[in-house]
């Protein structure tokens, strides 16, 4: 249906502009009518020619949800109806996927779905912790409570996944651009400086001539070191596409020595609070722990959780099976096993998510302060040592002139 965009007043004289979806100009003033709105702008929204290409459209962005989700449960606890509070989101949205997206979840819970079942046929954007805390929700009538928890569970995981991605960028960049720098110093300088030298009429010191091998070698053959590079990471993501890949590099990674502690207090951060959310929520511990295992980003810490929850399905309390792995520490056991007994198993896994929090945080600090001197020391030693092999014909040179 076409899209018209339109500007009123409301009868207080409030301005409003907004957008909405209407067979034709008169169904669509008769719609804002109906909401108590004069028209004094009204006119079709021209059609986005890439509005039919995918891949040209907005991404939906976490804080996009949080927003969302924030306004929703504000909405819902002043009393509005969904249908109302969602046709009110989606108009206010400037994400044309994200408007979009809500749009089709008003008309099928209008149509009759439950919110979680409307919001599940968007899996993209809404995740399966998401849509199962929605339905806890609308079972036990508490859905603004429940939105306000997503939306405090999604702002805490996207800042913890924010501090991991800042300490793997920070070490990728500088060896990014330490190989950029050599690359140009290869293929543009050295054949320069491979000129003056033979001039000289003499045999060059072995640095150098290792030096200047490798700077043939690269000038030579750069396309097919290219092609290489580029072959190898093809290869590298397919193998990571299978289950055995996946699980290979998963635990190379978790025995990383600087990195492997903080994937691993990550993936404890991220367990603890996504497992404390959904059972203060209500959702019942099994199914808490399978959504919690498909959302750990690391397979082997996803077969752990999988094995936790056939354990408990046994009849083990949440701590004995996790004390048996080498992921959780006795201190995370010891608390949760503490939490069980008193019967606050939901606050005692947010305490530990909190610590964890901290945790990753001082963890990412000292990571940063342990890898700059180690990076500085890897720029400084190779572009040094070229400088030091290139210049060492001309001291030789200057050398034997002097003597």
């Amino acid at each position: 249906m076409p899209i018209y965009v339109y500007a009123g007043k409301t009868k207080r004289g409030r301005v409003l502009k907004g957008e909405l979806e209407a067979s034709d100009e008169r169904i669509a003033r008769i719609q804002l009518r109906r909401r108590n709105i004069e028209v004094t702008k009204l006119k079709q929204k021209p059609k986005d020619i890439f509005g039919n290409i995918s891949f040209m459209q907005p991404k939906v962005t976490k804080k996009d949800i949080v927003i969302f989700t924030r306004q929703f449960s504000t909405m819902i606890d002043a009393g509005l109806p969904l249908v109302q509070g969602l046709n009110i989101l989606a108009e206010q949205t400037e994400n044309r996927t994200f408007k979009g997206i809500l749009k089709q979840v008003t008309k099928d819970v209008e149509g009759g779905s439950t919110l979680a079942d409307a919001l599940g046929r968007h899996p993209k954007v809404f995740d399966a912790l998401f849509v199962n805390l929605v339905a806890a929700g609308e079972v036990g009538g508490i859905l603004d409570t429940i939105m306000q928890r997503l939306a405090t569970y999604i702002e805490k995981a996207e800042k913890l996944k924010s501090q991991i991605k800042g300490a793997m960028t920070y070490p990728l960049v500088v060896i990014g651009i330490a190989v950029i720098c050599l690359a140009v110093i290869m293929i543009f300088v050295i054949p320069v400086f491979q000129d003056m030298f033979s001039s000289f009429g003499k045999a060059l010191p072995a640095p150098t001539q290792l030096v200047v091998n490798m700077s043939n070698f690269t000038k030579g053959n750069w396309y097919y070191i290219l092609l290489g590079l580029m072959v190898f990471v093809w290869i590298f993501r397919r193998y990571r596409r299978t289950h055995s890949g996946r699980r290979n590099t998963d635990s190379i990674v978790l025995k990383l020595p600087i990195f492997g502690e903080l994937i691993k207090k990550t993936a404890i951060a991220r367990f603890t609070r996504t497992l404390g959310t959904m059972i203060s929520s209500g959702v019942p511990i099994l199914d808490a722990l399978e959504i919690t295992a498909r959302t750990s980003g690391n397979v082997i810490v996803e077969e752990v959780i999988y094995d936790a929850r056939s354990s408990i399905a046994e009849g083990q309390t949440v701590a004995e099976p996790l004390a048996e792995t080498d992921i959780f520490p006795g201190m995370v056991t010891q608390m949760i096993s503490v939490g069980e007994s008193t019967g606050a198993l939901d606050a005692m896994l947010e305490k530990i998510a909190d610590f964890y929090d901290d945790e990753v945080d001082a963890a990412v600090s000292a990571m940063t302060s342990m890898l700059e001197p180690l990076l500085l020391l890897f720029l400084g030693g190779s572009l040094g040592g070229l400088a030091v092999a290139l210049y060492l014909p001309i001291f030789q040179m200057a050398a034997a002139m002097g003597g």
